[in-house]
């Protein structure tokens, strides 16, 4: 390499006087010197870094999965709130999301109550399942393999207005002859009794009145991307049936926020940003859905897995307009942040979306907006915390929706104000709340 930079410079000086020559040449070898040092250092450099994270890695609790290649940044857990987050790089590209969860949240299922290892206490399965950790994912998720059918059991009674939040996940290089990932909801109440079925060949979704599941796998026959499906029936009789393409859910993204809203007849499914089905007609008009369940079916290789967490269930439709000019008050729970920080959840798009399109068509209109945590955590730092959200949400509805910064006010009350017991995670989920009132 040496000699070919000399010969190099030697050309690119020839015209140069002699007197000169001498000391552009020395100057010449000691630049190429420092220059190749410089590439003896970074190589060193990274063989040390990585044999630091090989021996960090080897101290890693077993209780804690290998992380699948995500697609995505893990969420930063600092235990302390920062200064007010000025936006979320992801806000782009859900600028057409108008996914908006329901009005009450009556179900949160974050594992947290249940220890690693074990299958959810509330939950039940005709297979097996286990809570594990992911490496690169706040919280808990529960993994499952092979062909099982499992649901929460005090999900009940669903209203024709409803939708239903959760994070799926699965394993890196996953077969394509394995099973695809279910997600399901019918009049049946017998899922626990009558698990045949249910199953991948069985009747359930076409017996007892019917109702609809989609699903997800992450390789498709042409190669690159994932694949999807939507089903639904009435009366013993199918109603639609198609399958798609799609690349939320593929071999170098095996992670995908799945969003699914129900009105009276029609359903809409989201994989994150992307909106995968919309069915106006998708049900039958009063068509009355008693239970939700999950399934896996057959696996090809025993070390397919999927993972699901985070699990929202709200009921009622979204009614923020009334709410804000008539009340004067609105809750929200679907403006969602990261773990312990100020930084918006990209999902929580739609939910600001409409708070902006209130204040946008009454010019009037002025908010106070405030933020409320749960009880985890120190008092004073959740207050701080609390006060940094509502401000993050003011900072967005100014920058992404040009809403005039003067017409917002902003406050935090921590963990102080509950609106919930903070014993349960469906408690915890309601007291982390933004509130925006009426001036």
């Amino acid at each position: 390499m040496k000699k070919g930079l000399m010969v190099a410079l030697m050309v690119a000086l020839s015209h140069i006087g002699l007197a000169q020559f001498g000391n552009l040449l020395d100057r010449a070898k000691q630049k190429t010197n420092n220059k190749i040092n410089q590439k003896i250092d970074q190589k060193m450099d990274k063989t040390i870094d990585k044999g630091i994270d090989g021996a960090e890695n080897a101290g890693k609790k077993k209780d804690s999965k290998a992380a699948p290649n995500t697609g995505e940044e893990p969420n930063g857990e600092s235990g302390k709130a920062g200064p007010a987050s000025t936006g979320n790089s992801g806000f782009k590209s859900y600028s057409k999301f108008d996914f908006v969860p329901g009005d009450k949240l009556v179900a949160s299922e974050d594992f947290s109550q249940d220890a690693l290892g074990d299958f959810p206490d509330k939950w039940n399965t005709n297979g097996s399942g286990e809570i594990v950790t992911l490496s690169n994912k706040d919280g808990k998720f529960l993994m499952t393999q092979k062909e099982v059918i499992f649901y929460p059991e005090w999900i009940q009674n669903l209203p024709e207005n409803f939708t239903l939040e959760f994070d799926l996940v699965c394993s890196e290089k996953f077969n394509y002859y394995s099973g695809a990932f279910f997600v399901g909801f019918n009049t049946s109440t017998k899922i626990g009794t009558d698990f045949r079925s249910f199953a991948r060949f069985g009747n359930g979704r076409v017996a007892n009145g019917g109702g609809f599941e989609t699903s997800f796998h992450p390789q498709s026959a042409g190669g690159g991307h994932g694949r999807t499906s939507f089903y639904s029936s009435f009366n013993n009789k199918e109603v639609l049936n198609n399958d798609a393409e799609q690349d939320k859910f593929r071999e170098i993204k095996t992670s995908t926020r799945i969003s699914i809203w129900r009105q009276k007849t029609r359903v809409r499914v989201y994989m994150d940003d992307k909106k995968v089905w919309d069915m106006p007609k998708a049900l039958t008009e009063g068509l009355k859905l008693n239970s939700l369940y999950f399934r896996n079916d057959a696996s090809s290789n025993e070390n397919d897995a999927f993972y699901i967490g985070n699990v929202r269930l709200a009921i009622g439709a979204p009614d923020t307009r009334n709410k804000l000019i008539t009340e004067g008050k609105f809750v929200s729970h679907g403006i969602l942040f990261d773990v312990n920080s100020d930084r918006i959840k990209a999902e929580s798009y739609g939910a600001i979306k409409e708070i902006a399109t209130v204040l946008t068509e009454n010019t009037d209109l002025k908010l106070l907006i405030v933020g409320h945590t749960d009880s985890d955590g120190n008092e004073g730092s959740n207050l701080e915390l609390s006060r940094k959200r509502a401000a993050a949400v003011k900072v967005l509805l100014t920058k992404e929706f040009n809403i005039d910064a003067s017409r917002m006010t902003t406050d935090g009350k921590g963990a102080t104000q509950p609106m919930d017991k903070n014993s349960s995670s469906l408690g915890k989920a309601n007291n982390r709340r933004v509130e925006f009132i009426k001036q």
